[in-house]
């Protein structure tokens, strides 16, 4: 059982191709042990309750807004070929008073502070959810020099088709973690990035979150419609969104050193 801690961290978005387009936001992250209902966690915060900020298996695991939480994870990772004990963690950005939009979140499967596995959990501002679970080959640790591929199947932005694939990139240590997602489709497609350092999550630290970010994740859909405006206006074709993936899970095992 660990205590939720804070990621006060910096997202950053490259597009590639003939219509260029860059920002870098801060954003709040939490990571929590999602089975844990007892942690001992700052007044401000509850799971699976009204608070100031809060995060509840229903938004978290399996289908959106009907989440199975943590056994969803388990379930799923074990599917895959994870076998043993192993713990579960799950990185994600808190609801303020509820409400909130998160493109996307990460459950993290690890054995004596080594990472194992991760499902990232992706949405679309379509009401769409789509899960890849990335591992390397036997389920050996992941490194931050690995690279673990997937095809994109989902349809996340509307400037972006559902061509190419992903490669993930996770560095994750006692003090930070950096993530790194890129659409690669030929000379096309985006880099993201989260990093930032874990620090405790206090009453202290989401008081000041919201200062720095005021509105906390609800920012997060008005900068998504911000930077369609700046695409829209820079010439980006729209794609209307197409029907979503009938699986729920994508399965990524292939990795490779960069």
């Amino acid at each position: 059982m660990i205590a939720p801690q804070h990621i006060r961290a910096q997202t950053t978005h490259a597009r590639r191709g003939e219509i260029k387009n860059a920002f870098r936001y801060g954003v709040d992250f939490v990571l929590i042990d999602p089975e844990a209902q007892d942690a001992p966690h700052p007044a401000l915060f509850s799971r699976n309750g009204p608070n100031l900020l809060s995060v509840s298996d229903r938004h978290h695991g399996g289908t959106r807004g009907f989440g199975k939480g943590a056994q969803w994870a388990r379930d799923q990772f074990q599917r895959a070929g994870l076998e043993g004990d192993f713990d579960l963690r799950l990185l994600t950005q808190p609801r303020l008073l509820g409400m909130g939009f998160n493109p996307v979140s990460f459950w993290l499967a690890q054995r004596d502070d080594a990472l194992l596995a991760v499902i990232a959990e992706v949405n679309n501002t379509f009401g769409d959810r789509h899960n890849y679970i990335c591992h390397n080959d036997a389920f050996r640790p992941i490194r931050g020099r690995d690279r673990i591929e997937a095809r994109k199947l989902m349809h996340v932005s509307p400037f972006q088709d559902i061509q190419g694939g992903y490669a993930f990139w996770f560095d994750l240590s006692e003090d930070r973690i950096a993530i790194r997602i890129a659409h690669e489709n030929g000379d096309q497609g985006l880099v993201a990035t989260l990093f930032g350092p874990r620090e405790p999550l206090t009453n202290r630290a989401i008081l000041l979150s919201l200062l720095r970010r005021p509105f906390g994740a609800l920012r997060t859909v008005a900068l998504i419609y911000w930077q369609a405006l700046r695409l829209r206006l820079k010439g980006a074709a729209y794609r209307p969104a197409p029907p979503a993936p009938t699986t729920e899970v994508t399965r990524c095992s292939s990795s490779q050193n960069a």
